[in-house]
Order: C-alpha cells, then sequence, then structure tokens
C-alpha cells in the first residue's frame, strides 16, 4: 500500500514533469533592450545637465540648463516622476533647489540623490546637496562642500564612501582637472580626502559607475584654453578602476571615445555605458572631422571579469547630456536633440528576459530519463526495508568505494559543481589551498572519531554525546545539526535552479519544484541506500563532465591548452598565494586553517558525512570510504579550478556570448547549454539537478534520523521499529515540503555567492557543534555543563566576530571550535562532576567497546 501510494505520486511526477518539458522553445530574442515612452518632463524646453536620481521610490530631475534667447538660462526648479493615486506615472513640479545649477555630477545614496558641484551662470560651484522625497515635497541638505569648485565630475559610491574624479575648475580655465576626492557620508562631520589620480590624463565629463566594491572611471574630454579657441581637443577612449585596498588599475581601452556618456551597473559583472553627442566648444560647430560627425549612440557593455567590451544595441533617440538612471531593473534615458530645443522626453527601458537559449528536445530527453532513473532507485530500493536501521544505515552492506563516493558526492554538490568554477572564473586560485586540507583531516577522523561512531552502535552522531556528556547535550547538538541543515537545504535547492531557469527559460519556481518534488520521492521511498547510490551516478556524471567541458574549453581557445595556460597565468588567474598577516582577506594561513578547522565541521559533527561512515560493513571498509574521499577531492578541485579558469578563457575571447543578467554563478550551466553537443548538454544539466537533488537527499534522511532517534525513540522508547520507519518516511516528506519552501522563499533573494554563503553559514553555526565533539574526544575532566557553557558561549562569541568585526569568514569554525573547547574545558573544572566512562576514551585506550 505504502509503496503503491509513491509509485502514483511518481506517475503524477512524470506527467508534471513531461507536460513542463514539452512546452515549445520561444525563439531567441535579438534585441536586450525594449523602449517605451514615459510621460514627458514639464517645461517647454531642451534641457540638460539635470541632476537626477532615485529617491523614495521616485526619480527626481533638478536644475539644469537651456538655450534661451540670448544666452543659456540655468534652472533650479525641480520635477518627481512617481505614481498618482491611481496607480499611474506623472510628474510633480513647482519645487526648487536652493540656487539654479547644472551639469552637477548625480549619485543616488541611501534612497538620496546628491548632486555634486556644478555649473552656475556665475560658473563652477562647491555646492553637495543630498536631496530626499517626503511623498509631497523634496527635502534639500548641504553636505560639505568641495574644496574646490567643479562641474562635469565623475562620481560614485562605494559603501558609505563618495568619490568625485576630474572636472571643470573655472570658466575660464575649463580645460580639466586631475583630482580624485573622498568623502566618507556615514561621518556627519567628515571633510573631503584629496586621493592618488587615476595614471591617465586629466580630463573632465567622464563616465563613472560602480560596480562589485569598485569604482569605475570610463574616457572623458581634454580641451584647450580658453574653450572657444581652436586649440586641440581630446576625447579619451581610456577606462580605470579604483579598490579602497589596491588602488587604480588600467582597463581596456573603449571601442569608441566617451566624452559625455553615462554609465550604469547592469546585472552581475556588466557596466553599460549609453553614448551621447560629444560636448562641444564653439569652435567645433562645422568641423567635419569632430567625431560627432558620425555619430552612432552605441550602448556598450564592458564586462568586469574579462575586461571586455562589446556592441549591444543603439539608443533610439540622441541623448543629451543627462545622466541615465537605473530605476528598479529599468533605465530612464532622458532627452532628445531637436533643431529648435525640442522639449525634452523621458524613455523607460525594459530590460529583456536573457536570451533564450534552444535547449532542445533531445536534452529535455536525456533530462527526462536521467530523472526517470533516480525514480526507479526509489522504488527498487525500497523493496527490503523493514526497520528504521534499514532506512538509515542501508542495511550497513554499502561497499566502501560507494560510501567514499557518496561521502564526496555529499560534499560536492550543486554548490561546488557550479560556485567553485564560478569563483575560479571570477578571481583566481587562492581557494584551492582549501582543498589539500581534507587530506590531513581524514587521518583525524579515521584514528580518533571513527572509533566512537562505530563501535559504539550509534545511529546518530549525537548519540555519543549523551554517552559523553549528558541527554541535554545531545538533543542541543541534534537540534543544531537540523538548524543547519534546513538553512542548508534551501541553499542547495535554489541555485541550480535558478541555473535551470536562466539557461533553459524554465520559470524558477517551477525548477525548484522539480527537483523538490523528484527528491522526495526517492528519498521517503528508498531511504539511505537509495541516496548512496543515487550520489555514486551523480559523483560519475559531474566529475566526467567538468572534464569533458575542459577538454572542450581548451580545443576552442586560442593556442589550445598552451595557450590558455600562459595568458591566464600572465594575468594573474594561477595565482594562489597570498602572503600577508591580515586576518580579513584570503591570505595562505586564513584559507589553510580556516578550511582545516571547517572540515571539522561536516567530517566529524555533521550526520549526512557521520551517517556514511556507519553504512559499511565495519570500521575497516569505514576507514577506507574516508579515505577514498579524500583522494578524490584534490584531482577534482584541480579540474573545477582549471575549468573556472577556462571559462574565463572561453568568455573573454567570446564576450558577446555572455548573458549580462545572469549571475556569475550560472557560467558554467550557460557554457553548457551554448557549447556541449546535444545530449551531452542535458546530461550535464540533469548532473546539476542531480548534485542538488543529492545534497538535499542526503539532508532530508539524515534530518529524518536525527528527529526519529534524538528525539522520538531517546523520548519514547516504547515505539516500535515499524512505527518508527513509518514516521521516517513521513518526515521525510514534510523535510522535502519545507526544503522546496524554503527554496521558492530564497528565489526573491540576491545572492552575489552562495559558496561563499554557504561556507559562512556552516562556519557561524557549525563552529560550536564540531567543538563539543573534540571536547569530548580529547579531554577527560570536561562535562556536560562546561559543554553545553562552551557551545552557548561559541554561539555568541561567532555572531560578535561576524556582526563586529571584519575577521574573515573562514575562520569562523576555527573560532568556534576553539571558543567552545577552551571555555567548555574550564566550565568544566569550575563545576565539576564525576567523569564519563568515555572521558578522553581513543582507540588505544578503549576495550569495553567491541565493533
Amino acid at each position: 500500500m505504502q509503496v503503491r501510494r509513491y509509485l502514483i505520486a511518481a506517475v503524477l511526477t512524470v506527467l508534471f514533469l513531461a507536460d513542463v518539458l514539452a512546452q515549445p522553445d520561444e525563439a531567441p530574442s535579438k534585441e536586450l533592450f525594449a523602449w517605451n515612452r514615459l510621460p514627458d518632463e514639464p517645461g517647454a524646453r531642451a534641457t540638460t545637465g539635470a541632476c537626477r536620481g532615485i529617491a523614495g521610490n521616485a526619480l527626481i530631475s533638478a536644475g539644469g540648463a537651456y538655450v534661451g534667447e540670448e544666452a543659456a538660462i540655468w534652472a533650479n526648479d525641480a520635477h518627481v516622476l512617481m505614481r498618482n493615486d491611481v496607480g499611474v506615472l506623472a510628474w510633480t513640479s513647482a519645487l526648487e533647489l536652493t540656487r539654479p545649477v547644472s551639469n552637477a555630477a548625480s549619485v543616488t545614496w541611501d534612497n538620496s540623490v546628491l548632486c555634486i558641484g556644478g555649473l552656475s551662470a556665475e560658473g563652477p560651484i562647491s555646492d553637495v546637496v543630498r536631496v530626499d522625497w517626503a511623498g509631497q515635497r523634496i527635502i534639500v541638505s548641504q553636505l560639505a562642500p568641495l574644496p574646490e569648485p567643479l562641474s562635469f565630475a565623475g562620481a560614485g559610491v562605494v559603501g558609505s564612501t563618495l568619490y568625485v574624479a576630474g572636472g571643470q575648475r573655472t570658466p575660464s580655465d575649463p580645460a580639466r582637472t586631475g583630482s580624485f576626492l573622498s568623502l566618507d557620508l556615514d561621518d556627519a562631520n567628515a571633510q573631503w580626502h584629496q586621493l592618488e589620480s587615476w595614471p591617465g590624463p586629466p580630463r573632465y565629463a567622464a563616465a563613472s559607475a560602480v560596480s562589485n566594491d569598485a569604482y569605475y572611471l570610463f574616457g572623458g574630454i581634454q580641451t584647450g584654453v580658453p574653450a572657444d579657441t581652436s586649440l586641440e581637443i581630446r576625447y579619451f577612449r581610456d577606462a580605470y578602476r579604483y579598490t579602497a585596498d589596491g588602488g587604480w588599475d588600467s582597463l581596456a581601452d573603449l571601442p569608441y571615445a566617451a566624452p559625455g556618456w553615462s554609465a550604469v551597473p547592469y546585472g552581475p559583472s556588466h557596466i553599460l555605458l549609453f553614448g551621447s553627442p560629444p560636448i562641444r566648444t564653439q569652435a567645433d560647430l562645422g568641423r567635419q572631422d569632430h567625431p560627432s560627425a558620425d555619430w552612432n549612440n552605441q550602448i556598450l557593455a564592458y564586462h568586469t571579469i574579462t575586461n571586455t567590451w562589446t556592441d549591444v544595441g543603439q539608443l533610439p533617440v540622441d541623448r543629451v547630456t543627462q545622466p541615465v538612471i537605473r530605476w528598479a531593473e529599468k533605465f530612464v534615458i532622458s532627452g532628445e536633440i531637436g533643431q529648435s530645443g525640442a522639449v525634452t522626453h523621458a524613455h523607460y527601458q525594459s530590460a529583456s528576459q536573457p536570451t533564450r537559449i534552444r535547449f532542445g528536445a533531445l536534452n529535455y530527453f536525456v533530462l527526462a530519463i536521467y530523472f526517470l532513473i533516480l525514480i526507479g532507485m526509489g522504488l527498487y530500493f525500497a523493496r527490503g526495508e523493514k526497520t528504521e536501521s534499514d532506512y538509515f544505515l542501508a542495511r550497513r552492506r554499502i561497499p566502501w568505494w560507494a560510501a567514499g563516493l557518496s561521502i564526496f558526492g555529499t560534499q560536492l554538490s550543486a554548490i561546488t559543481f557550479m560556485a567553485i568554477p564560478a569563483k575560479a572564473y571570477a578571481t583566481d586560485w587562492v581557494y584551492i589551498l582549501g582543498q589539500a586540507t581534507i587530506v590531513l583531516i581524514a587521518p583525524v577522523v579515521v584514528y580518533w572519531y571513527l572509533p566512537f561512531f562505530r563501535r559504539l552502535g550509534v545511529t546518530t552522531a549525537y548519540e555519543y554525546l549523551e554517552k559523553r556528556f549528558n541527554l541535554a547535550v545531545r538533543l542541543f547538538g541534534s537540534l543544531t545539526f537540523i538548524l543547519l541543515q534546513l538553512g542548508r537545504m534551501g541553499v542547495v535547492i535554489f541555485l541550480p535552479a535558478l541555473a535551470l531557469s536562466a539557461v533553459t527559460g524554465l520559470n524558477i519556481y517551477t525548477a525548484i519544484l522539480l527537483m523538490g518534488l523528484l527528491s522526495t520521492f526517492y528519498t521517503a521511498l528508498g531511504g539511505m541506500e537509495a541516496v548512496i547510490w543515487s550520489d555514486v551516478l551523480q559523483v560519475v556524471v559531474l566529475l566526467g563532465g567538468a572534464l569533458l567541458s575542459l577538454i572542450i574549453i581548451t580545443g576552442s581557445v586560442e593556442g589550445g591548452a598552451i595557450g590558455l595556460v600562459s595568458t591566464a597565468a600572465a594575468l594573474g588567474k594561477f595565482h594562489t598565494f597570498t602572503w600577508s598577516w591580515d586576518h580579513t582577506t584570503t591570505t595562505v594561513w586564513v584559507v589553510v586553517l580556516g578550511y582545516l578547522l571547517g572540515n571539522l565541521v561536516p567530517y566529524t559533527a555533521d550526520q549526512t558525512v557521520v551517517q556514511r561512515y556507519l553504512t559499511t560493513a565495519n570500521e575497516r571498509l569505514a576507514a577506507r570510504s574516508i579515505f577514498t574521499n579524500a583522494a578524490l577531492t584534490i584531482p577534482a578541485g584541480l579540474i573545477f579550478f582549471s575549468l573556472g579558469t577556462a571559462l574565463f578563457m572561453f568568455y573573454r575571447d567570446n564576450p558577446q556570448s555572455l548573458e549580462p543578467v545572469l549571475q556569475t554563478d550560472a557560467i558554467f550551466p550557460l557554457f553548457i547549454v551554448q557549447q556541449l553537443p546535444a545530449g551531452i548538454a542535458g546530461l550535464l544539466i540533469a548532473g546539476i539537478f542531480a548534485a542538488a537533488m543529492s545534497s538535499l537527499d542526503s539532508s532530508m534522511n539524515s534530518v529524518a534520523a536525527a528527529i526519529v532517534h534524538d528525539f522520538h525513540r531517546r523520548l519514547s522508547p516504547e515505539s516500535t521499529s515499524e512505527n518508527r520507519l513509518r514516521l521516517a518516511r513521513r518526515l521525510t516528506f514534510g523535510l522535502g515540503v519545507l526544503a522546496t519552501t524554503i527554496g521558492l522563499l530564497m528565489a526573491t533573494v540576491e545572492i552575489e555567492s552562495l559558496f561563499d554563503l554557504f561556507l559562512e553559514l556552516l562556519g557561524l553555526f557549525g563552529g560550536s557543534l564540531a567543538g563539543l565533539f573534540a571536547l569530548g574526544i580529547f579531554t577527560r575532566r570536561a562535562n556536560g555543563v562546561g559543554a553545553l557553557a562552551g557551545a552557548v558561549t561559541s554561539a555568541i562569541v561567532l555572531y560578535l566576530v561576524s556582526a563586529f568585526t571584519q575577521v574573515h569568514f573562514f575562520l569562523y569554525a576555527g573560532i568556534g571550535i576553539a571558543t567552545c573547547c577552551a571555555v567548555g574545558y574550564l566550565m568544566s573544572l569550575a563545576f565539576p562532576s564525576s567523569p564519563s566512562p568515555l572521558a578522553g576514551l581513543t582507540v588505544h585506550t578503549q576495550s569495553a567497546v567491541r565493533d
């Protein structure tokens, strides 16, 4: 009866899958932008140089200048575009600044618009004005003025630091300035600081943008003195990046000169530059060699990772020198040049969906077959399960090599398969040092930890905590594990769903539901045996697919493997060792020590891993499985990091193939569907989802084991084995539903790097748990009171460290373990009790317990 219910659920799942995958492919979108008209800004004049930004979910347009009957006229009125009472976008006017101004640098920050410097009738000014929208009126406040008057400057905010670059100083000397200034916006009494200038010539009207905590400066102008002479005018194509830690770096030149362009971040790693006619002097009017003679209003995309430029479209109108504003997921392009000074128009740009890549019927067929194989595993392994021990420990008949592959597959997951190549693609090889630390951890686990788990006959790791300390410590450890896994399940189901949605066009919520339903089905039915053998299949597919992808990329880049390695090395992509005592970044000691202690969390205190130690026939075979996992980690790490570097080289040569709206973590799936042959691509995409489901099924089964054994069986010892098996399956089903729900909620949260987030969560919440096991195994005097005090203190310390220090999150696990052990030992000395029979027990001293 039970199997029949699950079989019906499987059929319904397959029908749902078939219906989803049968949806016809849409034609790829050719246009990146879809333009829509907004209401015209009030005023029968063509205004240029207004200060623009977003405040209170409304578009602010303040000041500007326009051509009067005899001379230029500066405006001090401000207009606000917002939704009215009936939800229609409309302008509100009759608001004023403190004085008329145009060509101020404008920045949106902290839900306010900052207007920096600018040009008035008397010349450049030094005012720095903050404009807020209170719902009915604007509120104007003054910030610290610039050290000198500036107009046509570039500006951007990184964190809470405002940067201002270049600009004009005075009307009589409009040529340029090389000044680079900063202001701490969090400090009300802060003053401007002069910083080192960029390596290139002084300039004004350069485009500025901020992306990934870096300030970018593009192009600009340098003119002669005075402006109305025929002296040389230089239009720049150079580009620079500034970071607070590294200073200035020169970037690839723009394809075109960029005077008066507007730069806006787009997606996780692109900056869009919107062209405009160059700012002209009086002497330029009528010159045939002026750059505007053949101007084409290009939109350029700069990729911050590969340092490449791509043409991505054209503006629908000639844009005057108004800043382009990012408003939610869209842009506002203002201004239209007319012969008689036409009325300024606002255009609303609707970003199109990412270019739809045809996944193809064959790929969908392979994907469906893969999912059906997983369902078949669940049905097959459900036949021999009669007790909860069979369900959770796979009848202790798993071969050592399969258990080792399963440990590796559980730790691999879609997070590793996608995010480690993405990390190497976006940065370098610094993280690879941590991959080697499992080789150092494996002997520690086999020599000291494994004997306790095997010889005590436990089902969950936390049973040892009760035997060593007391029931309260066991329940604390088990509950901590359960909460950690609930968070982890959300991450591992969301990440591949994001990739599936991005590269196949499936709705992300549909993808999450598919993975959640399938993994819940075969795990609830087949138990740990289905989990382990699906892990084995997943590891073979993922490692084989990653290696195949690496070979294909190597053959497609210029120079092959030798060219790839030499060029990547010259660009610093193989950088591995950062020698410093800095504890806030990925220096050698932070990575090695952080990973070394961090690996104690999954391999000594995580039920999803420890449970696999218990599925082999004896302790010797369990030890082999641990060493098998360690032996796979280093070559797999080399494959994944090499793949990330190869992806960088491929998309450096083919920047037009990048999808600006995709998250960086989806770069490998993008390559799979773009470049791999049909069928192979489907298998690799199926492998990604299987990797996610592998981690999800492990968590579901192990959390169910913790609840059944650490809570239900311990607190209700009269329950029968059949009842516990029935409860285990129901719990697995409920956990699958809960994990799917968490994944759906996470789909609404923007996460820059899920790999970093996962490691941070593991270190923050797992350190105290690993500390409990270390405290019990390596000390004799520690007791239950001290252990609980150490664990609670560890959690508090980790919170304080994460919230109020700059310590790198790699060190969180080590801090948690050290705090738990130190405080737990000291508190045990302060509140002594009779030592447990297992206190300080090791494989050499243990004689009462046998395998």
